[in-house]
């Protein structure tokens, strides 16, 4: 397998010496070594059995990593937040709260206006990260992924020219400064000079492989330059350097025909532009969104984004060398020869896992012109093999270069920007492996290991994807009609990143032991008192704890008996233990999480509370729930978690 175990030197993901495998074992947790233990131990059990990681568990039960100390809450349906004795939490901020000058307070009766809206935080949080400015002082970056049409707008549509610019500019990233407000809790800053929106009116430049191409010209840029705005902004990332990347997802419902097309592009069919209208109306407004006026600005849309949350007046970035897909989040990390590596999933039934591994390496010296590395690198899509049918094996990622791989012209692609931009394609070209939604991904803080959700895929083995290909049983994607998820992890070979082969295993299938039987029971680490489905954003600590969201069903009826409203819970990755740490109000998803720098506090986002017309008045008992950013802290100032 080319491992090979490292002593003695620094590993770039965190500042401090690399201890023996021993000594990790016993302190953080997961070691190459017990990967392998658990992936041999994996791979002697049959699909069938339904206790994939009941050995490998056995084989480390006797560690005690002590990294979760809570006391776990129990599911339930309650319109609150629910979290471990001991803890508690306050509401930072919600959607419609003003955060600049002339904002003002949020009309339950009007749900504001397009002015006030400008203003204000915008709709529906989702991933977020935080930056300290001082010990109580502090940016928080946040995305706002979409709206829910039917509560922003009092009459349920958007008709008038205001209802449809209030849609619009709720949607993007809120940056705001908050202060400490006490000993536990933070508060906004009203009228900070950091405070700010972007929207998807935003000017922002593109930059990297594709910045140029006659792909993206539009009458507005006709020099594919500068784009304006970015969207259905979703998971998030941050770098070494100090900068936000937040993704751009499920841009295609914002691009409806205003005339038929007599033959839709496959590239368009691809990502789902054009075949669904989701109601913004945008195009009423800004004929952009019109692709019969504009068929190449879809183009510009799906990519992840670079903001600067510490200048205000700083113009975005749209990455085009990170690939146009609809991503969830951005995991950036400095592999150990100093090369920038993002991990990237593709958040769609059947679609794909990439990597981006910059051509030049990260120098902490120059700072925040460290963004140049995003310029120039390789593209990587992820391919899978299993082991005689068992739930872990071995990998490789396939370079999506053109003139490589059978990437060419002789295949319809033209030349490099073109793969960058239609990347879907490049992918099922090489025939990378087909995922049950790859959302978030998230890098372990001492080791090399990397973990992704696969949140769910109720096509898998039923239908084929958008490319045209099965999505067969096997592998990491080991049930048909997934409607629970799993959370799937590998190691790169030598500790290296920017390798092209690794060892996989799943860390956890996530299940119903109560209704369900099989595989769809969950790996022997899901019991009726922690089970869960649709493992959506997944994030680490300093400390090694892995955080898992979940957005999913939350009927608590039929094969999701006895799972409650959507949940945060924490995993300890050495045992495999799971714990639930908080339940989210009725109709919510939880999402997007960040750490006060010493860890005793946590930001999470509580979105769409009331969904399908559930009965929510979270947060603030009104008619209208709102979505918000919750932050959790432990009673006694400790580090949240322990």
């Amino acid at each position: 397998m080319g491992i090979k175990f490292s002593f003695g030197k620094k590993h770039p993901d965190c500042d401090r010496e690399l201890q023996s495998d021993f000594e990790k074992i016993i302190e953080k947790g997961l070691s190459r070594r017990d990967f392998i233990k658990q992936t041999s131990v994996i791979g002697m059990a049959s699909f069938a059995s339904a206790s994939t990681l009941g050995g490998a568990l056995a084989a480390t039960q006797d560690v005690n990593t002590n990294l979760m100390g809570f006391r776990p809450v129990p599911a339930n349906s309650l319109d609150t937040v629910t979290v471990p004795e001991g803890y508690s939490y306050n509401i930072l901020v919600s959607w419609g709260d003003p955060i600049m000058p002339g904002g003002v307070s949020f009309d339950n009766a009007t749900r504001g206006t397009a002015q006030s809206q400008a203003l204000a935080f915008g709709d529906n949080n989702d991933g977020m990260e935080l930056y300290h400015l001082a010990e109580n002082r502090a940016i928080l970056a946040v995305n706002n992924e979409y709206t829910d049409i039917q509560r922003i707008m009092p009459g349920g549509e958007a008709v008038t020219i205001d209802d449809i610019n209030k849609g619009r500019l709720a949607h993007g990233v809120s940056i705001i400064e908050i202060e400490r407000d006490g000993n536990r809790g933070w508060r906004l800053v009203r009228d900070s000079r950091y405070n700010r929106r972007i929207t998807p009116d935003t000017e922002m430049e593109i930059t990297g492989i594709a910045r140029g191409s006659d792909l993206l010209k539009t009458s507005y840029d006709p020099s594919a330059a500068m784009a304006r705005g970015t969207w259905s902004n979703c998971g998030a990332g941050r770098t070494p350097w100090g900068t936000y990347l937040t993704c751009e997802e499920n841009f295609d419902g914002y691009f409806p025909k205003t005339k038929e097309l007599d033959n839709l592009p496959d590239e368009y069919k691809r990502y789902g532009v054009g075949e669904k209208d989701w109601g913004h109306n945008w195009q009423k407004e800004d004929k952009r969104f019109d692709i019969n006026a504009e068929p190449n600005e879809p183009n510009r849309a799906g990519y992840v984004v670079e903001i600067d949350p510490a200048e205000p007046n700083s113009t975005p970035r749209k990455l085009t060398s990170l690939g146009r897909f609809k991503h969830e989040n951005a995991e950036c990390i400095v592999n150990a020869d100093g090369r920038i590596v993002v991990y990237m999933g593709d958040d769609e039934r059947g679609e794909y896992l990439y990597k981006f591994v910059s051509n030049r390496r990260y120098d902490p010296a120059r700072g925040k012109a460290n963004s140049e590395l995003f310029e120039q690198g390789t593209l990587y899509v992820a391919k899978f093999h299993e082991s005689d049918g068992r739930l872990s094996g071995r990998g490789e990622w396939i370079a999506l270069v053109h003139g490589r791989n059978g990437l060419t012209r002789a295949n319809g692609f033209e030349d490099q920007a073109h793969i960058q931009v239609f990347a879907r394609n490049a992918a099922t070209f090489v025939e990378a492996t087909t995922m049950d939604r790859p959302e978030w991904v998230a890098a372990h803080p001492h080791n090399s290991s990397v973990y992704v959700a696969l949140t769910n895929n109720k096509n898998r083995g039923k239908k084929k994807n958008r490319g045209g290909i099965e999505q067969v049983v096997s592998g990491p994607n080991p049930r048909a009609e997934n409607n629970y998820g799993q959370i799937l992890r590998w190691i790169p070979d030598e500790d290296d990143h920017a390798g092209t082969e690794f060892s996989w295993n799943l860390f956890v299938v996530a299940g119903n032991p109560l209704v369900k039987e099989g595989l769809y029971k969950g790996t022997a680490n899901i019991n009726p008192d922690n089970m869960f489905n649709s493992p959506d954003g997944i994030k680490f600590d300093n400390h090694g704890r892995l955080w898992i969201q979940t957005a999913g069903e939350f009927s608590n009826e039929g094969d999701y008996e006895g799972m409650g409203n959507n949940q945060m819970l924490c995993a300890d990755p050495l045992t495999g233990e799971i714990k639930r740490f908080l339940v989210g109000p009725v109709g919510c998803e939880v999402t997007g999480a960040t750490f006060s720098e010493k860890g005793t506090e946590m930001f999470i986002g509580i979105q769409h509370p009331g969904e399908d017309n559930t009965a929510s008045t979270f947060p603030y008992g009104e008619s209208v729930p709102r979505s918000s950013v919750v932050v959790i802290y432990k009673d006694d100032g400790g580090v949240v978690g322990t």
